[in-house]
Formats: structure tokens, C-alpha cells, sequence
């Protein structure tokens, strides 16, 4: 696959590698998913959403973490993703994993105050930051309860030899930017290698 359209297909699906088993691209195996997991920090009976789900292995993980008691929603705004999360959680006998159709730049479907976690993995380089990241992550900041959390995954910025190209990445900095003027704070940063795992707080205004 050429650089393009390796590009195109992180914007489509939400994420970078094609998955297991002939499935869509995703960028869970791009590093351990334990220590992922670790750094997000997810408790039982949570309410998580993941944007730009993609199949839906994060999603898939997260519904085993969190437990029956927890509910996760998977967003995309591909059908043939959403198909594939549908059927990776039925397979996995998971039944608190609702796929839902949606564009992370638009309004989220989602009631004020109703989501306790939200992530983006490998996603939110494809939004335009400069001028489309303060609508996204104000629309973040509605759904998401009092002290949610908000947690982003990418590649860092500096070149290699796959992801995104240079021009299109982000820095935790670049996010932070944009977030905490919207009432976000910092509370953990992970060195994933490649990439980095950034985790935001809401806080009151």
C-alpha cells in the first residue's frame, strides 16, 4: 500500500493498519494493548466512547474491561466498520457494545452529561485541529459527565516510514492547545513509542 492511500484509509476507517483476520485498519496492534489499557485507566460500570471506532478493537477491549455494568459506543462513519464491530462483538458474546453512525466533526448523538469516557485513536489527525479541533472538542466536553475524561492516541510528530505523513500529525501540545481553553486539563501522558496516549480531564468552568 503507497503512502495515499495509506493516508486515505486512516481517515476513512479512524485508524492505520488493516486488523486481524482480513479486517478493517486499525492501530490496536501498533503497540502493547495492555499498557494502552493501563494508561486509560478504565473502571467497572463505566460509559465509553471511542470516535472514529474503525472495527472496533479498542471498543471490543474496552467492553471486556469495564464489564457487563459498562456500555460502549462504538462512532463511525463508515457502515462496512460499524458491520465488522457489530459482528467482533458478537462473536465475542459482548453484549454491551452499541455500533453508532456518525461523523466526529458533527453533533455527537448523544445526551448532555451522559458519557464517562471518550477516546480517539489514531483519528483525530485527520480533523483539521486548527480550525475544526475546538468544535470537536466542545461537542466532546457536552456529552462527557462531570470530571469525564478524554483520551487521544497518535503517532508522534516526527517522520517514519509509515502513519500519516509529517504535515498531518499532532503533537500532545497541538491538543492541549486546543482542549484546555475549552476546560480540559491534563492528567497523564505515555510514551508509547511510535505514538503517545494522552489523557484530558473535564473540569468545571
Amino acid at each position: 500500500m503507497n503512502k495515499e492511500n495509506h493516508t486515505e484509509t486512516r481517515c476513512n476507517g479512524g485508524h492505520g493498519h488493516h486488523g486481524r483476520h482480513g479486517r478493517g485498519p486499525s492501530s490496536f496492534w501498533m503497540q502493547d494493548p495492555d499498557m494502552v489499557f493501563m494508561g486509560l485507566a478504565l473502571k467497572n460500570g463505566t460509559t465509553f466512547l471511542e470516535l472514529g471506532c474503525g472495527p472496533g478493537d479498542y471498543c471490543i477491549r474496552a467492553a471486556q474491561t469495564i464489564g457487563p455494568e459498562g456500555m460502549v459506543y462504538g462512532l463511525d462513519s463508515n457502515v462496512q466498520r460499524l458491520t465488522e464491530l457489530d459482528n467482533q462483538a458478537k462473536e465475542e458474546g459482548l453484549k454491551n457494545i452499541r455500533a453508532v453512525l456518525g461523523d466526529m466533526l458533527g453533533e455527537l448523538p448523544f445526551e448532555d452529561d451522559s458519557v464517562d469516557f471518550c477516546l480517539m485513536s489514531t483519528s483525530l489527525h485527520c480533523v483539521n485541529l486548527e480550525l475544526e479541533g475546538h468544535g470537536v472538542f466542545k461537542e466532546i466536553r457536552r456529552v462527557l459527565k462531570f470530571s469525564g475524561q478524554v483520551a487521544v492516541l497518535e503517532c508522534k510528530k516526527e517522520k517514519s516510514d509509515f502513519g500519516p505523513p509529517l504535515h498531518m500529525r499532532i503533537s500532545d501540545k497541538d491538543i492541549k492547545t486546543v482542549a484546555e481553553p475549552l476546560g480540559f486539563s491534563e492528567l497523564m501522558y505515555m510514551d508509547l513509542g511510535y505514538n503517545y496516549l494522552i489523557r484530558l480531564k473535564k473540569e468545571e468552568m
